[in-house]
């Protein structure tokens, strides 16, 4: 059957078809629709998980068990994992297991621009990228196969651009489901120093073994077209050499990245005159062409950042400006903000009016950085907020533990913010840690965690109650505002940073765009009683605007929430 499917959707399509027998993931953009979409079969089962560390130790469990799992999570992610994956790579595997990690070229929802192939390197794993939604589909099925025939799980690499883009995808015949035999084997599974150091052998072997592999798999392919040039390329690369370069060139495309085919590679460089690399973000392909003694044109000529285009082939190749269709640019910029009614936005507007240094984390409210509020100092990575404002206070600083707040998500929390607490609590700074808890993960759009009362399924599932947790921690002083109460949040941060002790305080109000949130009347601007002090327009609510010097309020945008109508001393907001 053909379908026309985004890329996340024919991994998860393929991963099915594969005899998928559980799944287990933490939601990140770009992967978070491969869990989305295997969470609709019912022959499966499918979970969110904390965090990605956690995912892919219970789809290690489920290996162990005899069932084919998988995890999904976004480059980043994949750091958080990195403890368990570097072990399985010597505990190898029972039931085929298959890591799928989705780079983020040109950062277009990620605070960095890491490769992912390095880890499939350093951890002796074997990776897999596809191209296009079919090699997708294709590719994430024979997963199984591969991990199953040289026990060890498999890394699936995907990128921003074939993870969301479409392309036709052609099934096949799903294999359902099924348990292999469970043996105990403490020499295979148990990593105690004296098992650990018989495995590592193995490894290299495994190694070896699929490096001679590579040379003759379905996943590297070659097109024979000239003898003047080659290229060796991968992933989202080879669409764009062949869209600009067609058949004029000889392509080694490496759907097999790690290890590389180095007798493949040889006698592709022997039969062209002029042999280039052409690979996003770090030179592993090249590096390898290089230390095979091989000449080769690379990186000096194609960017180590962001993403590349047809154009940016065209261009290297001198083969002029591709046609491609761009946005008006008379349109107007759109920058990134919170949304009409954002309940981060009430929280924000205090900590910036009274000059709050703000340790930021991961999150939609990591836009509460942007003017007008300004009011982030810094964000590293999940639940560095906590722990780095404790950092911060300990330095020593003159007054810093009553100017200094940290600020999390209630998802983010519960993904790695609860250690960072822990530390705050037992080593005793007077910190104040903020929970944004909006109910849901928001910025990956809409996704269930330990604190919303559901499952991946929409299921009623336990609930943390963050209140009783954080006293669990060792927080004496825990209390929550609403943040559309701009009085209260004001009280509450002053009261906290003034305690003599660690304090948490949980801003809870729903995500406005939670289907469930009912909204209020929209406000309107009396432009009669309007003064024109411009007090609203520094909350950056896009429902607010100046038109002719007067506040006006867009009744299509405005939720009703009432936080601008607090800040107006003119009563000007009704």
């Amino acid at each position: 059957m053909k379908k026309l499917m985004i890329g996340n959707a024919a991994v998860a399509q393929g991963l099915h078809d594969g005899g998928l027998g559980v799944v287990s993931s933490y939601p990140g953009t770009p992967s978070t629709e491969i869990t989305e979409f295997l969470a609709k079969f019912d022959d499966l089962y499918s979970e969110w998980a904390p965090n990605e560390k956690v995912a892919c130790e219970v789809a290690f469990g489920a290996s162990l068990a005899g069932a084919r799992s998988a995890c999904a999570m976004k480059h980043v992610g994949l750091n958080v994992a990195a403890d368990p994956l570097f072990t399985l790579s010597y505990t190898g595997v029972n039931g085929g297991m298959v890591i799928c990690v989705a780079d983020d070229p040109a950062m277009h929802s990620s605070q960095n621009e890491q490769d992912s192939r390095h880890y499939a390197i350093a951890s002796k794993v074997p990776m897999l990228e596809p191209a296009d939604s079919q090699e997708a589909y294709d590719f994430s099925k024979a997963a199984f196969e591969l991990s199953e025939k040289f026990d060890t799980p498999v890394l699936l690499r995907m990128c921003t651009r074939i993870a969301h883009s479409q392309s036709v995808v052609e099934t096949s015949e799903a294999i359902p489901p099924v348990l292999k035999d469970y043996e105990k084997n403490p020499a295979k599974y148990i990593m105690m120093p004296g098992n650990a150091i018989k495995r590592h052998p193995i490894v290299e072997d495994r190694t070896a073994a699929l490096a001679e592999y590579a040379n003759d798999c379905p996943f590297n392919t070659v097109s024979y077209n000239s003898d003047e040039i080659g290229i060796i390329t991968s992933g989202c690369s080879y669409l764009y050499v062949k869209e600009v370069l067609g058949d004029d060139v000889s392509i080694l495309k490496i759907g097999m990245p790690n290890p590389l085919p180095d007798k493949l590679i040889l006698e592709f460089a022997s039969k062209v005159k002029t042999l280039y690399v052409i690979e996003e973000l770090d030179p592993i392909i090249e590096n390898h062409v290089k230390a095979l003694g091989i000449k080769v044109i690379g990186k000096d000529l194609f960017s180590m950042l962001g993403e590349f285009s047809q154009n940016v082939i065209a261009k290297a190749f001198n083969k002029g400006e591709v046609y491609s269709v761009s946005a008006d640019s008379a349109i107007p910029p759109r920058p990134p903000m919170m949304c009409a009614g954002c309940p981060h936005r009430g929280m924000f507007y205090t900590l910036s009016k009274n000059k709050i240094t703000v340790m930021g984390d991961i999150g939609c409210y990591t836009l509460g950085a942007v003017a007008p509020l300004n009011a982030l100092d810094s964000t590293l990575c999940m639940g560095a907020s906590v722990s780095g404002l404790h950092g911060f206070n300990a330095a020593g600083r003159e007054g810093s533990e009553n100017k200094s707040v940290a600020v999390i998500g209630d998802s983010t929390f519960m993904h790695s913010g609860m250690t960072g607490l822990v530390n705050i609590a037992y080593n005793a700074t007077n910190s104040t840690v903020i929970i944004l808890d909006n109910s849901i993960t928001g910025m990956t759009g809409h996704q269930q965690n330990p604190t919303t009362g559901f499952n991946i399924k929409g299921e009623v599932a336990a609930k943390v109650n963050l209140e009783a947790l954080c006293k669990s921690l060792g927080i004496n002083r825990v209390r929550v505002v609403d943040p559309y109460d701009l009085k209260a949040c004001e009280t509450a941060v002053k009261e906290e940073l003034a305690a003599n002790e660690p304090s948490v305080i949980i801003s809870r109000r729903p995500c406005v765009l939670l289907k469930s949130v009912r909204t209020l009347p929209a406000l309107k601007v009396d432009s009669d009683k309007c003064r024109s002090c411009k007090r609203c327009m520094g909350l950056g609510c896009p429902a607010i605007s100046l038109k002719d010097g007067k506040a006006k309020i867009d009744n299509t945008l405005c939720v009703g929430c009432g936080v601008c109508k607090q800040l107006c001393a003119f009563d000007a907001i009704v």
